[in-house]
């Protein structure tokens, strides 16, 4: 009777799901991606690995609703609530797109307790890249 070799990676031994980190983050970046039809809150630590991430649509919001500026700070309460947890207490905040959730997520990251150093507008420019798609007829 030979005995069975446990495997390492087997689902048995429960770490499958203890993969996340539980670090402490003390500084990090929190990028927010408005887009008219949703926004995306990515939070990183410094060296730009992603710790935490929500969006309009995971927090519940579906259709028109996501671009709402109520869905951009429910998303950013989402995924800052994570880290927060993790003991973040700096933050710099890089916001890219024209949505109308820039300003609404910017306000709850502002309430949520973490120190700001500063606030960036990462929105791509372009210097007269790409010919634009031609006019839509309705």
């Amino acid at each position: 009777m030979t005995k069975a070799i446990p495997r390492i990676g087997s689902r048995k031994n429960g770490r499958i799901g203890s993969r996340k980190n539980r670090r402490r983050i003390p500084k990090g970046i929190i990028h927010v991606q408005a887009s008219f039809n949703n926004t995306i809150v990515t939070v990183t630590d410094v060296r730009g690995h992603v710790v935490s991430w929500a969006s309009a649509g995971t927090s519940g919001f579906k259709g028109t609703r996501r671009g709402t500026p109520y869905a951009a700070q429910a998303a950013a309460l989402n995924a800052i609530h994570t880290v927060v947890d993790q003991g973040m207490q700096r933050a710099e905040v890089m916001i890219k797109g024209p949505g109308l959730g820039r300003d609404a997520a910017l306000r709850a990251i502002r309430r949520s307790g973490i120190l700001l150093s500063f606030v960036r507008d990462v929105t791509p420019m372009p210097h007269n890249g790409c010919r634009p798609p031609k006019k839509r007829r309705v």
